[in-house]
């Protein structure tokens, strides 16, 4: 598995701003299925949460040792449109990664505490990833590299336009080299509220585009992405009946987010 720090490979693919959006196509069938040392799930208990808090502590303490000693299960966790992803070893169970996908179906995103998305952003269907943490050594990086792909199978299950992430530098790279573009102006910092006021890159990825810009970069995760299946991967085991119709609405929009 190719490691995403791609730096050379991202600044070949870059781009300032979003490219046109083609519509979803019938994908032919996966070439092969693979099994991971860990499998990734929903949570949807208490004891689910505690071990995506533990992780999250164990992986921002690295670099913010006083906000990640702060750290609970947070109301954001358990908001309607809102899931906890965690990876968990099938060895003995325990957290290897976990990262919180919030959807704008029924409120503001999380980014959106310091900054206003421009248009087509602020219009579309958006999914941010938030409270990204994993293991350290190489299978935090799988263990990375699988939680991203399954915010992208969540996206596209629950038909999300956009994908939003913001990251501080160097981690940004990461997700550049994923083929994600900045929101705002090129390698743009801005400072974000709901991590401490550190100057995070926004940056988003187009779900439906998604496939073919991998397949027309030649992208080496292409193959893990989209023809390959992983079954330890578990997005199904909840309903979050999202209503785009009323999000969509203007008059609504503005009652749910007090402008």
């Amino acid at each position: 598995m190719e490691r995403l720090n791609l730096a050379t490979f991202a600044a070949a693919n870059h781009a300032e701003t979003p490219a046109p959006r083609p519509a979803l196509t019938v994908v032919p069938a996966l070439q092969k299925s693979e099994r991971m040392p860990f499998t990734i799930r929903i949570v949807q208990d208490d004891v689910g949460f505690e071990k995506a808090v533990a992780i999250r502590r164990a992986a921002y303490h690295r670099h913010l040792p006083e906000f990640a000693e702060k750290m609970e299960i947070e109301a954001a966790d358990t908001r309607d449109g809102t899931v906890v992803l965690l990876a968990e070893s099938k060895l003995d169970g325990a957290p290897l990664g976990t990262m919180r996908i919030q959807t704008n179906a029924y409120g503001p995103l999380a980014v959106e505490q310091s900054v206003n998305l421009p248009e087509p952003y602020a219009s579309s269907r958006l999914a941010e990833a938030t409270r990204l943490g994993v293991a350290g050594g190489m299978v935090g990086r799988v263990v990375k590299v699988a939680l991203c792909k399954a915010l992208w199978m969540f996206c596209e299950l629950h038909e999300i336009d956009y994908m939003v992430i913001t990251a501080r530098s160097p981690l940004d790279r990461e997700y550049e080299a994923m083929l994600f573009q900045d929101v705002f102006g090129l390698n743009e910092y801005r400072p974000m509220a709901h991590v401490g006021n550190l100057p995070h890159r926004v940056l988003a990825k187009d779900v439906a585009a998604a496939r073919q810009r991998w397949e027309e970069a030649r992208h080496p995760l292409f193959n893990y992405m989209v023809h390959t299946h992983h079954p330890d991967i578990d997005l199904q085991s909840v309903d979050l009946s999202f209503d785009w119709e009323t999000v969509r609405c203007p008059e609504a929009a503005l009652m749910a987010y007090g402008r």
